[in-house]
């Protein structure tokens, strides 16, 4: 709730102008605004007349109403100020002239507390002002209530609710910036701890989202009140530092607005020359990003070169470099490649009088309303264009970037997703790249091509297997730069991408698909996995098996789908036997009564569990291929298995099926969970070997040379060392464990044998897990 009023009611120049000799001084800065109340509130035709002075057909009568219905129903309400409460509401709709918006939102403005509170409701407000009104009042009173500063989950909720109220109608984001604004501007009267929140909120969200939607004087007040609040010390060093500066350097930024103004002119080209200087948070951040000192800045004063027409801002620009030395690698066109935010202005960096460098913006009056002041700059009040979000739709990039966002609302799995990648929107800067067909695509800076691919499409960057930047084959990690052709290749052959590509990834979009992407597959994993269980034990219990019955068992399972349930067999999270008694309410899980009560050794319970190693006398056993993206299958940690070892399954929820040798040990903790073990068999294709792991242990030597013989013994038989750790037993001998990838147990047997022949080994002897 905004606690201060500040005079005057206009917002600050997007920087702070240079007062030059013979001019007006300059507006004062965030840190100098009275800590006492106005003289006078802003009275009813004074509003009026505001409006009036943009919009000549305004509805006075109904301006007069919402001013008198909102300071009746605000009534003797105060605020920690003293003012009365009337006054923030008043001063919110004093912004918004400034941003020469319409009635209905001024009228929003005024009336957005109402419903919060006093005794006014909406169907009140919609029978005196219209449910046009009404709506705005009510979107800005579900606003009101989040706190966008909190734990990381409710933060990215509330956050998802306020973009998803101003989607439909972005006055509400109007109304809710300026309100914002004045509450930084009033922001000392609230307590510390609060102040804190309300700054950092301020600084994380409201500042980025107003830059945005191109709001640039909105977002650098914002983001100046929210700095001076933050870190009191640090902005007043450099505001006293800026000012010293402005001082020493009045004339020569006098000479220079002169005779850049002589030079166009000689040139039969008027244009408005007007020097300003960068903001304090902007200054600071700088430094901070570059770990410069103050001295080293050398772009703190700017030139705005403001000119009639499109034409006339590229001969300006050849006005100026042919007066004055370019600075290499300063020079920008957002005119003819635009921000996301509409932004648009040709950026150049001269040495000019003194052998200062001179930056300069110039464009025309339009681009320079629309830099200012973004979507606001969109003429809402003016009939016959049709709604703000038809104006906005027809004209805006930067309401279709907050329509985009919206759009991944639906398909985030959950908030904190939603909030990293608008995160990552509202602050990064872009570069431009081309598709081959000539497609313009922003992107962050530090974009790689994994984002690129997104950008274009979600299949392309889940099939992305390689690309071409400017016609050059290069990894798909590569950063990309401003003005790069991208072709991205793909393939039908990879239908998810690498779970390592998240960590790759820069926009929140691309980081998002990929994780879709992913848990998407390890879902189909799962559920592949569950149904060949199922289907095993049908096969096994000689019950028939059909989809259309098990979706009618569906509910007694509490699963929405089909997949969902042998999802869940998969991962463990359901037994196989629980689909069979669902479908079938008679049945009796044989094999749990088979393996209960039974006091036979491992030994016993394992040849029981077993299959056979014939693979064609077991058609219940899933076969097993090694790692492959069709099973979650894991081998055993501690010695894995190898083709030629009989091997069990064990399932472990949420992780999948892990292979073990019949014989190993660690099969004694499963004895009393029948349901876990799962019939397995290799079906290893000959004519595609791949390796599979096994550990060894070696007592070897301890003498010079001799880690070498048993790796070079390894080596020469085609064995893959993956680790290998050493441990001293006794002075004489030294203990190896080797974890090797081979292919079959024939392959482990002959490695074994010729470590044994060699003098150097004591002992060597396989591990089973």
């Amino acid at each position: 709730m905004a606690v201060r009023r500040r005079s005057p009611p206009q917002m600050q120049a997007a920087a702070e102008p240079v007062a030059v000799a013979g001019s007006a001084p300059a507006n004062s800065a965030p840190n100098k605004s009275a800590k006492s109340p106005r003289s006078r509130m802003m009275r009813q035709y004074d509003l009026v007349e505001r409006v009036r002075s943009y919009n000549p057909d305004t509805n006075e009568d109904l301006l007069n109403r919402a001013y008198v219905y909102a300071m009746k129903a605000h009534g003797s309400q105060t605020r920690a100020s003293g003012d009365p409460y009337f006054s923030h509401p008043l001063e919110v709709a004093a912004i918004l002239t400034d941003l020469k918006l319409d009635d209905a939102t001024i009228v929003a403005a005024l009336l957005h507390d109402t419903i919060e509170d006093t005794e006014a409701t909406r169907a009140e407000i919609d029978q005196v002002f219209g449910p046009e009104i009404g709506a705005l009042v009510e979107g800005l009173t579900k606003l009101k209530r989040l706190e966008l500063v909190s734990r990381e989950a409710k933060q990215a909720e509330n956050l998802r609710k306020l973009l998803l109220a101003v989607s439909d109608d972005v006055r509400v984001l109007l109304v809710k910036l300026a309100d914002r604004l004045h509450n930084m501007r009033t922001l000392e009267f609230v307590p510390e701890a609060s102040r804190q929140r309300i700054a950092e909120e301020t600084l994380d969200i409201y500042a980025p989202l107003a830059g945005r939607m191109g709001m640039q004087e909105m977002r650098e007040e914002l983001e100046d009140l929210s700095f001076r609040t933050l870190d009191p010390e640090a902005y007043g060093v450099v505001k006293q530092r800026l000012d010293a500066l402005a001082e020493r350097n009045r004339n020569l930024i006098s000479e220079i607005e002169s005779q850049l103004s002589k030079n166009l002119r000689n040139n039969g080209l008027t244009a408005g020359v007007y020097g300003r200087r960068k903001r304090p948070f902007s200054i600071w951040t700088k430094m901070e990003r570059k770990s410069i000192g103050f001295e080293q800045l050398s772009d703190i004063f700017a030139f705005r070169l403001i000119v009639a027409d499109l034409e006339s801002c590229y001969r300006a620009l050849g006005i100026v470099h042919t007066t004055w030395p370019v600075v290499p690698g300063r020079f920008k066109d957002y005119i003819s490649t635009p921000k996301q935010n509409d932004y648009r202005s040709i950026h150049t960096t001269v040495i000019g009088p003194g052998q200062q460098r001179v930056e300069l913006q110039i464009r025309t009056e339009e681009m320079h309303q629309i830099a200012e002041f973004g979507i606001a700059a969109h003429a809402f009040y003016k009939d016959n264009l049709g709604s703000p979000t038809d104006i906005l739709n027809r004209e805006s990039n930067a309401f279709a970037w907050l329509r985009r966002t919206v759009g991944i609302l639906s398909e985030s799995a959950n908030p904190e997703e939603f909030l990293e990648h608008t995160k990552l929107e509202l602050f990064h800067d872009q570069v431009f790249c081309f598709t081959p067909k000539g497609k313009l695509i922003a992107l962050p800076r530090h974009a790689n091509v994994i984002d690129f691919a997104y950008a274009v499409h979600t299949d392309v960057g889940n099939s992305a297997v390689g690309c071409k930047i400017n016609g050059k084959f290069a990894p798909l990690s590569s950063e990309l730069q401003n003005g790069d052709e991208v072709e991205v290749l793909t393939s039908e052959a990879q239908s998810a991408p690498p779970s390592a590509w998240e960590s790759l990834a820069v926009t929140g979009k691309a980081r998002a698909a990929i994780r879709r992407a992913t848990r998407t597959a390890v879902r189909d994993q799962y559920a592949g996995l569950g149904r060949r269980i199922v289907e095993r034990l049908f096969e096994r219990a000689k019950i028939d098996y059909a989809d259309d019955k098990l979706k009618g068992a569906l509910p007694r399972l509490a699963r929405g789908s089909i997949d969902d349930v042998m999802a869940a067999v998969g991962r463990g999270e359901m037994k196989a036997s629980d689909v069979a008694r669902a479908m079938y309410p008679d049945y009796k899980e044989e094999r749990a009564a088979r393996y209960a009560g039974a006091k036979k050794s491992l030994a016993v319970k394992l040849k029981l569990k077993s299959p056979p190693p014939d693979p064609a006398s077991s058609p219940h056993a899933i076969p097993i291929r090694g790692i492959n993206p069709d099973l979650p299958v894991k081998f055993a940690p501690n010695g894995g298995a190898v083709p030629g070892d009989r091997i069990v399954g064990i399932v472990t929820p949420g992780e999948g099926i892990t292979i073990y040798p019949i014989q190993s040990p660690a099969l004694k903790d499963f004895e009393e969970e029948p349901e876990r073990w799962v019939d397995v068999r290799w079906d290893v294709d000959e004519t595609t070997p791949q390796r599979f792991p096994a550990r060894i242990l070696v007592d070897n030597v301890n003498e010079p040379g001799s880690l070498a013989q048993v790796a070079t013994v390894i080596a020469e038989h085609d064995g893959n060392i993956d680790n290998i750790s050493m441990s001293r037993r006794s002075p004489d001998f030294t203990e190896l464990t080797i974890d090797l990838e081979v292919y079959d147990l024939k392959h482990l047997s002959a490695i074994i044998a010729q470590l044994r022949a060699k003098a150097v080994v004591a002992k060597v002897e396989r591990v089973n897990g």
